[in-house]
């Protein structure tokens, strides 16, 4: 499978003090800038970790890396409501397969509405929205969106660069998901997956990634935050309420004491 990805891996070059951003204050960049190169090896790998690990900052690097406009869409997409992504793809280099992907797309859960906005503005020039469900975004609830783009735009034969895609989605229509994952990945797709979702974490022989001040370090599915915390929860949530609210109390009364 590994000479099989349009992706193999990523290199990184620490970059001049003057070109440097935010992105570099990142324990996962700096560490991943010592260590080289770094390779990929299944058909769907998921970053995982705790918010301000530098997931969505590291995916966004790959697809502005890649072509991918920063804010979501194929590489045809070429339009910018607000350019705050991070300088961290001039530091990167793709390390490449032997195939070239047919198509591509980058979806991102926090830009959504302006790749919805953009696809309304493409179809008043030329009819695209056949390709999307065959009507607006925007006439969509966000969900339903999100699954309109996901069954109806992704043909196959691609790489795709998914941040968040739980965001919108129920956990019925996360399920929904992972069998639009697995179909991709039958049709000869490459994904990766920024995610919390303890759900699409569990799809079959995904490489699991989870990102700390150690670098990406592969973790086995029940071994992640993710599924130990959730899976914790649901077997007493009346015991880790507990726990939580009663540690919330104390803290309240311990403020009301100073």
């Amino acid at each position: 499978m590994f000479n099989k990805l349009y992706l193999r891996g990523l290199r990184f070059r620490s970059p001049k003090e003057e070109n440097s951003d935010y992105s570099w204050t990142l324990p996962i960049v700096r560490e991943l800038s010592k260590q080289g190169d770094f390779y990929f090896n299944a058909p769907v790998t998921f970053f995982v970790g705790e918010n301000g690990t530098g997931k969505s900052t590291l995916l966004e690097a790959i697809a502005v890396a890649y072509g991918f406009n920063a804010e979501g869409g194929s590489k045809n997409f070429n339009f910018s409501t607000s350019a705050t992504h991070s300088q961290l793809h001039n530091s990167l280099t793709l390390i490449k397969g032997i195939q070239r992907p047919r198509d591509g797309f980058f979806l991102r859960a926090e830009s959504f509405y302006n790749v919805a906005s953009e696809l309304d503005r493409l179809d008043e020039i030329a009819p695209i929205f056949n390709h999307y469900g065959g009507q607006s975004l925007h006439n969509q609830s966000h969900g339903e969106s999100f699954m309109s783009l996901l069954n109806n735009r992704l043909s196959g034969k691609g790489l795709y660069l998914l941040d968040e895609p739980e965001a919108a989605l129920s956990p019925q229509r996360q399920l929904a998901l992972l069998v639009s994952i697995d179909n991709l990945v039958k049709n000869a797709s490459q994904l990766i997956i920024a995610t919390h979702s303890p759900i699409l974490l569990a799809y079959p022989q995904a490489e699991i990634l989870v990102l700390s001040q150690n670098g990406l370090t592969q973790t086995a599915y029940r071994d992640t935050e993710h599924y130990r915390l959730t899976k914790e929860f649901l077997n007493d949530p009346e015991r880790m309420l507990f726990y939580l609210l009663k540690q919330k109390q104390k803290g309240a009364d311990q403020k009301n004491d100073i």
